[in-house]
C-alpha cells in the first residue's frame, strides 16, 4: 500500500466517520446542508465523512478537509444492488477525488448486479483501472466480507447486515459480525449499520475494528424525531 493510502487509514483509525446523506424524499436534501452537517461533524471530532452525490462531495470537500468515504447510489431499474454499482459510478468518485470508494460488496448469486457481472469480475476491472485507490466494501455477511477481502477490497464494512433479504431481521449493532471479521479477514474492517448509542460505538471499536461509521443517529433528524416519539405512543 502507498504511503498516501495508508496515510488515510492512520486517519480514520480508531475513530468516527460521520455520514452526511440527504435522499430526495427527505426534508434535508441539500448539498448545502450536507456540507454544514459535515462541518459540524468535523468541529464534532468525526475523523471522516461518508458521502453520496458528486454534488454533495464537492459542496463538502469545501468546508471539510477529512477523508472521505464516497459513494453514488443509482438505482437500475429493479435492480437490489445501487451503491456506486457500476464503473460508470467509480469513475466519478475517482474524478471528484475521494479517499476512499464504497461499493456493494454483496453476494452477486443473491443480488445480481444492473450491469450484469459478478462482483469478481466488477471489482477485477475497478482495481485494474485504479490500482491505487482505495476501496471499501460494503457486505452483509461473514462470508460477503470474507470473500471482498480476499478479491482485494482494501476496507471491509458491514454496512449493508440486516438490509439484505437472507440477512433480514439480524439484530443491530451486529457486533459479533464486527468481531469476526475483524479477527479473521486480514483487512481493517469498517462497523457500519444500526449504531445509535455511545456504548454500542465503544462496543464495535473493542471489538477490534478499525473505525465505524454512524449516520442516522447523528445527522437524520426527522428518524430521530420518529424515535422518540415512538417511545412515549
Amino acid at each position: 500500500m502507498n504511503q498516501s493510502n495508508q496515510a488515510i487509514l492512520n486517519r480514520i483509525k480508531g475513530g468516527l466517520v460521520v455520514s452526511c446523506q440527504a435522499l430526495k424524499e427527505e426534508p434535508l436534501y441539500s448539498s448545502y446542508i450536507m456540507s454544514r452537517m459535515a462541518y459540524a461533524a468535523m468541529l464534532g471530532g468525526a475523523v471522516g465523512i461518508r458521502a453520496n452525490t458528486i454534488a454533495d462531495i464537492t459542496e463538502i470537500k469545501k468546508t471539510v478537509s477529512l477523508p472521505i468515504i464516497g459513494i453514488i447510489k443509482e438505482v437500475y431499474g429493479d435492480c437490489d444492488v445501487y451503491i456506486t454499482p457500476t464503473m460508470k459510478e467509480v469513475d466519478a468518485l475517482v474524478e471528484c477525488g475521494v479517499s476512499i470508494i464504497a461499493a456493494d460488496a454483496t453476494d452477486s448469486d443473491k443480488r445480481p448486479r444492473p450491469d450484469g457481472k459478478s462482483l469478481d469480475e466488477f471489482f477485477g476491472e475497478v482495481r485494474e483501472k485504479y490500482p491505487d485507490q482505495l476501496f471499501m466494501a460494503d457486505c452483509s455477511s461473514y462470508e460477503e466480507g470474507m470473500h471482498a477481502a480476499e478479491i482485494g477490497f482494501d476496507l471491509i464494512g458491514t454496512t449493508m447486515n440486516g438490509y439484505t433479504a437472507y440477512t433480514k431481521g439480524t439484530e443491530l449493532p451486529n457486533i459479533e459480525l464486527m468481531r469476526q471479521l475483524a479477527r479473521d479477514c486480514g483487512k481493517p474492517v469498517i462497523a457500519e449499520g444500526g449504531i445509535w448509542l455511545p456504548d454500542q460505538l465503544k462496543a464495535a471499536l473493542d471489538a477490534g475494528v478499525h473505525a465505524a461509521v454512524i449516520g442516522g443517529a447523528i445527522t437524520r433528524p426527522m428518524e430521530i424525531t420518529k424515535r422518540f416519539v415512538a417511545a412515549i405512543q
